[in-house]
């Protein structure tokens, strides 16, 4: 598919994947943040996310190791305490603004226990209206649950990954026309007690038809990242795969399924520790340096925020030393997206911001 934008979208999807870098993901709706801020006592008003969000972006040299960040709709429209409106605040230190577009997982007619995303009504629209404010990526994660169903079915039924496959592909396909790299998130719920290779069947599965679906909707693969969950041990499984087998199965499975011209692919941390994010991602480039058509990197929410988010606390006087751990997270995640994070880097003193 060609169009206005192609030469753009390619561009933009190459700067969000760039040797060294990952995206952060900061595009929790205000239900999640809330959550969040209330087991911590800080108080959930705009005006906190506002200055937890400022916290964030303005952390001094953020962008050597993120390459863009995804928004929500709340922080696309608000601004640094300094009048500068955040999209300015992220261009300026050479940040690529993001925005997450779909509503959220709503139960799927017909199909007990399983949920499809919801969204597509006048997303051409607003893919307008955020593009014109400057973001030129988006964000769409559709949920894909392993268990059983009421009558004792495994799930994911074959219809539930269809349907979300589809909304992805035309999701997908409306953001390039619009002028947005579209972030294709399939994310397969870690929660539950399978075991790895179930993981895999799943994963595998679901990939293969987001890529059909994509195909059919003319989508164009070099202006899109994927943004997959690991292959992995549900959290309740009695036998978790260790660093090595999580980063062999999730490799091979993507081997195996995504095209070699997506542009890029960026994880999803999905629940796992901030060390297993760090050390999973790592050993894939330890083990299959050279091997992947397409670079492999990180799009991390929780896993490069949690501990500045409990270092702040929502107290202006703990802003620095919450940049800091900000910083050190990003570099580890940084340095593992090219093979390079060792675990001792963990015991580092926190002040590492330049």
């Amino acid at each position: 598919m060609s169009n206005n934008y192609t030469q753009e979208l390619k561009k933009t999807a190459q700067s969000m994947v760039v040797e060294g870098k990952g995206l952060l993901a900061m595009d929790e709706s205000t239900g999640t943040a809330n959550q969040r801020f209330e087991k911590l006592g800080i108080p959930t008003t705009e005006e906190k996310r506002r200055e937890y969000r400022e916290l964030i972006l303005t952390t001094p040299n953020l962008s050597d190791f993120i390459s863009g960040a995804i928004l929500y709709d709340e922080t696309i429209h608000q601004a640094a305490s300094s009048g500068i409106p955040f999209i300015q605040v992220m261009k300026d230190v050479g940040m690529i603004p993001g925005i997450k577009l779909d509503k959220g997982a709503k139960p799927l007619a017909g199909h007990p226990n399983e949920r499809v995303t919801e969204g597509l009504d006048e997303l051409r629209d607003r893919i307008a209206e955020y593009y014109a404010m400057g973001a030129r990526f988006a964000k769409w994660r559709a949920v894909i649950t392993i268990g059983k169903d009421d009558a004792n079915k495994n799930i994911p039924s074959q219809g539930c990954i269809e349907a979300n496959a589809h909304a992805l592909a035309r999701y997908a396909a409306l953001c390039q026309e619009g002028g947005l790299v579209p972030i294709v998130e399939p994310e397969i719920l870690i929660d539950g007690d399978h075991t790895l290779e179930r993981c895999y069947e799943v994963t595998e599965a679901t990939i293969h038809e987001v890529f059909r679906q994509l195909y059919s909707q003319n989508v164009a693969f070099d202006q899109m990242i994927l943004k997959p969950s690991m292959v992995i041990s549900g959290a309740d499984c009695p036998m978790q795969a260790s660093v090595d087998e999580v980063a062999t199965a999730t490799i091979h499975c993507l081997l195996n399924t995504v095209p070699a011209a997506v542009a890029g692919i960026a994880f999803l941390s999905g629940g796992q520790t901030i060390i297993q994010a760090s050390a999973h991602l790592n050993a894939m480039h330890v083990m299959f340096k050279g091997q992947c058509p397409w670079p492999v990197t990180f799009s991390y929410g929780r896993a490069i925020q949690e501990p500045a988010l409990e270092q702040w606390k929502g107290d202006s006087a703990n802003v620095d030393a919450a940049q800091k751990l900000l910083y050190h997270r990003a570099m580890c995640n940084g340095a593992a997206s090219q093979g390079m994070y060792q675990p001792d880097m963990e015991k580092e003193p926190v002040g590492t911001a330049r």
